[in-house]
């Protein structure tokens, strides 16, 4: 090292491209396995995505959008279809007159609910192969990742769904 920070900084920036290539993959796996637990509930990994942001409670096109890191345009496209073929409807938003909420159907439910017994069941292989310690610092990990991103780019940061240290239980969102 000479001292100039050259090499410290060569090392940051490829920890940067090897942790967004990382990322890049990881994505690409999830999004693999997503597209096989959603097939048999007719669904695909993106409309199962967004049927997942609203499964606690609807929300507006553009919230989904920033829960999931998305445009709204991509959202909305999505939402259009849920609707359109049922599996959510858009209903009066009290806090914005024209930005409708989008919230599942009871057809909606019931496709996502189809997908719980393989999600499951992947979840559990994760957790066998990582340890639950292991996944659970996995989580802590990628969340803190998120966090620190969302302050170097100065995006709002929204808050976990679920913390890490909360016991592992069955939800479908993906």
């Amino acid at each position: 090292m000479s001292g100039t920070g050259e090499e410290e900084g060569g090392g940051r920036q490829d920890l940067f491209s090897r942790s967004a290539l990382a990322v890049f993959r990881l994505n690409g796996q999830y999004l693999g396995v997503a597209e096989e637990l959603a097939g048999p509930a007719g669904l695909t990994a993106a409309r199962w995505q967004v049927l997942g942001a609203v499964l606690r409670e609807p929300l507006p096109v553009s919230g989904i959008a920033r829960v999931m890191g998305i445009t709204r345009q991509s959202v909305q496209r999505i939402a259009d279809l849920l609707v359109e073929r049922g599996l959510a409807e858009y209903v009066p938003n009290p806090a914005h007159r024209r930005a409708k909420l989008l919230r599942p159907t009871d057809e909606g439910f019931a496709a996502v609910r189809k997908i719980g017994p393989g999600h499951a069941a992947f979840a559990d292989r994760l957790a066998e192969t990582l340890g639950e310690e292991g996944l659970a610092e996995t989580v802590r990990v990628l969340e803190g990742l998120i966090a620190a991103m969302e302050t170097v780019t100065g995006m709002p940061a929204e808050p976990a769904t679920e913390p890490a240290t909360e016991p592992v239980r069955p939800v479908t969102e993906p």
